[in-house]
């Protein structure tokens, strides 16, 4: 497995779920990262990669020398070309597979025409970044930029396999009233308080939707006076997403909460969790666990958002953008009975048997061997 990265965001923890998952099959498994990022002191036996990404490709080749190996596996875009030149320089030559996190295609036009062309396969976390690579995409009407038009690339349609990122369906499960109770005593929820979130990163430009969410909470509190509106997650838009909620006179009532330690607790905590994306998404893991633990998810009708969103099938998809829509459709879930029980565990075996981290290592494993033997 090549990853430069190991910084902690969800393609690296996608990463190493399937290094562990595969170790766990009988896999013999060697993470190539480098040696200060925030998740390498965790990795068993990592090998080190220098920075300097030309002495990266020379360092991995030697690598792949050394342990024979007979795959390289890169998940980061910008590994894709170290994967590919090092396994050249390699013998016995490794077999080259990416894998696929983004809904987007390469900037550059000779990596749309070459790179994966010259993999032996490419794994795509979603049907719709498998279209974004053979088909590509426009939507020029968006006001995001990145999603106005994403060109095909190159690919042999055979080496192109979906699978889908898998979650930790023994840690997202639903659980008990007074588990949580006790998880939304925590964040200061009162009681018979109707809690709306939205959990993941906000950066510039536009987040995850966050801003989307604070003018249709304005919306909610007029018609649920008892409703508070979370908003977990850190990111560079702090300030102006601080600045929305006074300017909506929603003080007290959107809530920035920061990183939350423990994401079990904090799904329980909420009531609804809202994913209100407006720029490129691939395959939102969080849309999973919401449903891995009982809780109907309103998510944007948007690139590989629905696909997630159709495993586990709690709540509603709404246009992207729309706050109108996104504030009926908060209010209308909001009155409707919680799901129960047995629409709970129902939706929690739906994710563990299409999404979960044994049956992603399972199809890799799978495919792996294919390779293999062809």
């Amino acid at each position: 497995m090549l990853n430069s990265h190991l910084r902690g965001g969800g393609t690296d923890i996608q990463c190493l779920a399937l290094a562990k998952g595969l170790a766990h099959q009988g896999w013999e498994v060697e993470m190539a990262g480098p040696q200060s990022a925030p998740l390498s002191a965790g990795v068993p036996s990592l090998q080190i990669l220098p920075k300097f990404r030309p002495l990266q490709i020379f360092a991995l080749a030697a690598l792949l020398r050394r342990s024979r190996a007979r795959i390289v596996h890169a998940h980061h875009g910008d590994d894709y070309w170290t994967a590919l030149l090092a396994s050249r320089l390699a013998q016995p030559r490794p077999l080259v597979v990416f894998s696929r996190h983004l809904a987007k295609s390469p900037r550059s036009f000779f990596s749309r025409q070459r790179l994966f062309a010259e993999a032996d396969a490419v794994i795509a976390v979603s049907s719709f970044v498998a279209q974004v690579l053979r088909e590509g995409h426009r939507d020029p009407a968006s006001p995001v930029a990145e999603r106005h038009h994403r060109p095909p690339c190159r690919i042999d349609s055979r080496k192109l396999h979906v699978i889908h990122t898998g979650i930790d369906t023994k840690t997202f499960f639903p659980r008990e009233r007074a588990f949580t109770d006790a998880a939304r005593r925590k964040l200061g929820v009162g009681l018979g308080e109707t809690v709306f979130g939205v959990v993941g990163g906000f950066d510039l430009p536009v987040g995850k939707g966050q801003r989307v969410f604070i003018r249709a909470a304005r919306e909610v509190v007029r018609h649920l006076p008892k409703s508070k509106f979370l908003l977990a997650g850190t990111g560079t838009m702090a300030s102006t997403l601080e600045e929305d909620i006074r300017h909506h006179g929603l003080q007290g009532r959107v809530l920035l909460i920061g990183q939350q330690p423990d994401p079990l607790a904090l799904h329980h905590a909420l009531d609804i969790l809202v994913h209100p994306q407006i720029a490129t998404e691939a395959f939102p893991s969080v849309v999973l666990e919401a449903h891995a633990c009982g809780r109907p998810v309103i998510a944007s009708r948007l690139d590989g958002i629905p696909e997630a969103w159709g495993i586990g099938g709690l709540g509603h998809l709404v246009p992207a953008g729309d706050t109108a829509e996104l504030a009926a459709t908060m209010l209308g879930q909001a009155e409707h009975p919680a799901p129960s029980e047995p629409e709970r565990s129902a939706a929690h075996a739906r994710v563990e048997a299409q999404a979960s981290l044994p049956v992603q290592a399972r199809k890799v494993a799978d495919l792996y061997r294919r390779l293999m033997a062809r």
